[in-house]
């Protein structure tokens, strides 16, 4: 098990929001005062970014057992994070984060797992798993074959004949090194201009789809000072070779699909109905870069229960 600590600032924060175009209020240093009953007494730390933190970490890890040539070997192509939030991290307030020994397992396929933790002052703050198979684990029955060609339709609509919602985006080198910066990623381990050397990190992609479900609850006329909305988990798994072509000022298309409410899908031990996103970032040509469940609840309901568990 590898254990390391780390502590954010706001800066990192700001970087990180601005980064990835996340107007969240619960990441604002002003504007979370705005938000109706806050319990969080303060900005709070990007989901994405902390998975940016594990992605690097891992990367790390990886090469320093050599498990980075078995990946290569065995073409386990996809890279896939299980994360729960079970508490928000704030600036000033020091993390740790375990990985634990990777356990290699054969059926139903060659799959290496990680479990990893974060911590904060005896709290729990995420749990989770990191995987390296062969085919996605999430989202992989999903057929986007019979989709339009999305080049040619209009950003922040619904695509025809669909329940997805398009939200377009742009890849932008500058934006990936304060993101990788934001969230204690050695940029340089990915970019260096000199030798002509530009690898995307994994996650980044996957973070500006919290922009674009932003957008989308704007256009819905979402208010989220009254009602904001938490993360609860992200399911992701992304694919690598795909992600090796990326480039600067690549198109991203950004698909996202709120699944109805039902009661058999609720917040651990609770109630609360889940609110449930398929996700998906696609490249011009149509080829899917990664695949996300999000899961949200209102924070209204969350205080909710906990005030009915103290009463």
């Amino acid at each position: 098990m590898t254990q390391q600590s780390f502590t954010f600032e706001q800066i990192h924060i700001e970087v990180a929001r601005n980064a990835s175009d996340d107007f969240n209020l619960f990441h604002d240093k002003h504007k979370w005062l705005q938000i109706t009953h806050n319990p969080f007494k303060g900005p709070i730390v990007l989901g994405f970014q902390l998975n940016t933190l594990i992605e690097y970490q891992m990367r790390l890890y990886r090469e320093a057992q050599h498990e980075d040539q078995i990946i290569a070997e065995k073409q386990l192509r996809f890279s896939n994070y299980q994360i729960t939030f079970v508490n928000a991290l704030r600036p000033r307030q020091e993390m740790a984060l375990n990985i634990k020994k990777t356990l290699i397992n054969t059926i139903p396929e060659l799959t290496l797992t990680n479990r990893v933790a974060m911590k904060s002052q005896g709290k729990t703050i995420l749990l989770g798993y990191k995987k390296e198979t062969k085919s996605p684990l999430f989202l992989a029955d999903v057929d986007l074959g019979g989709l339009p060609d999305l080049n040619g339709i209009a950003d922040k609509t619904v695509v025809p004949g669909t329940d997805f919602f398009l939200k377009r985006k742009w890849m932008n080198n500058g934006n990936v090194k304060n993101f990788l910066s934001g969230s204690f990623a050695e940029q340089s381990d990915y970019f260096d201009e000199l030798t002509h050397v530009a690898h995307y990190p994994e996650v980044y992609p996957c973070s500006l789809t919290s922009g674009a479900l932003l957008e989308k609850a704007q256009l819905e006329n979402h208010d989220f000072k009254r009602n904001p909305m938490v993360y609860t988990s992200h399911d992701i798994s992304v694919d690598r070779v795909h992600l090796a072509r990326v480039k600067n000022n690549d198109k991203l298309h950004i698909l996202v699909k709120q699944l109805p409410e039902s009661k058999d899908n609720t917040l651990n031990q609770t109630s609360i109905m889940l609110r449930t996103y398929e996700c998906f970032g696609l490249l011009e040509d149509g080829t899917i870069l990664y695949r996300i469940k999000l899961n949200l609840v209102p924070l209204e309901e969350i205080l909710r229960n906990l005030r009915g568990k103290a009463a």
